[in-house]
């Protein structure tokens, strides 16, 4: 799984920084998270191919959210997509992207399907290699995470093993379920000595915009990432509770009672023009602890 930022400001581009969006890789599909302005140029920028992107999540209706994924539905159409596309947001956003086309007369030339995000969360993908949940979050309005996990795709292949032990390509689906082969003399070869341990599933938590809350720590407990907003410093933390935000301490204490094992920082106040203060105080609490940068992806 791999994490590309896209955007990483709040609601005002600021210093080079632009509004929320990133994406998330998992095993050569891109899921989309959130949708700020321009950021099918940020898409461009930074290699990351619509042509994969099959899913698109929405945490809310401010416009930082948002505002770039009108452009990005109709550029897509223009660009020959036929592959269809799912939209995962509240309900607000389906009569305003409606509203958009229809008012240009525009017919997409692809299937696009809208899922109305409400209640208290739940399953919204089920891949055969990933999977995502929607929880909801603290932000004065209706406001949703999301967590991606990925699924084992059974255990390695050890390809010389295999060959040693003459077993053919077409055996190795049969392997990495963890049966063991049998050759046509009838001696068993044993599964561990062609193959060992798959990778192990990874998980990440996507937690914008928010005020400081347990509400979702059950759910994202021992995620091997978590992008938190942390849209303030401690020392505006009026600021944050009043705008129904979090500063970077706040996330690190999140962090820090939910067991992850690595704290991405995001969702800066076009306030702030340096963000080293935000990694300092975070760290006090969170060593692990990493300042988002745009274009750059982390690996989970």
């Amino acid at each position: 799984m791999r994490v590309t930022i896209l955007g990483n400001n709040s609601a005002l581009p600021a210093f080079g920084r632009h509004p929320t969006a990133q994406t998330v890789t998992v095993y050569g599909e891109v899921l989309l998270l959130d949708c700020g302005e321009g950021t099918q140029l940020q898409m461009q920028r930074y290699g990351q191919k619509w042509k994969n992107v099959h899913h698109i999540f929405i945490s809310h209706m401010h416009g930082d959210h948002y505002f770039g994924l009108p452009g990005l539905v109709n550029s897509m159409s223009l660009l020959g997509r036929t592959a269809p596309l799912n939209i995962y947001a509240p309900a607000g956003l389906e009569p305003i992207l409606d509203l958009i086309l229809r008012s240009a007369n525009t017919e997409l030339k692809y299937p696009l399907h809208f899922h109305r995000l409400s209640g208290e969360g739940g399953r919204l993908v089920e891949s055969p290699t990933f999977s995502v949940d929607f929880f909801p979050v603290e932000h004065g309005i209706e406001c949703y995470g999301f967590l991606v996990e990925t699924k084992t795709r059974g255990r390695r292949i050890l390809p010389e093993k295999c060959k040693e032990y003459n077993i053919p390509v077409e055996h190795f689906e049969e392997l990495k379920d963890g049966n063991d082969f049998v050759a046509p003399d009838g001696a068993i070869i044993k599964n561990a000595w062609v193959t060992a341990e798959g990778p192990e599933p990874k998980r990440y938590a996507y937690c914008t915009d928010t005020l400081f809350t347990e509400r979702f720590l059950p759910l994202i407990q021992g995620v091997d990432m978590i992008y938190h907003e942390s849209t303030y410093l401690e020392e505006d933390e009026d600021k944050a509770i009043a705008r129904f935000h979090s500063t970077a301490t706040q996330a690190a204490e999140l962090a820090r009672m939910a067991n992850a094992k690595h704290l991405l920082l995001g969702h800066f106040s076009s306030k702030y023009k340096e963000l080293e203060p935000f990694r300092e105080q975070a760290a006090r609490i969170f060593p692990n602890v990493t300042v988002s940068v745009e274009g750059v992806a982390y690996d989970l």
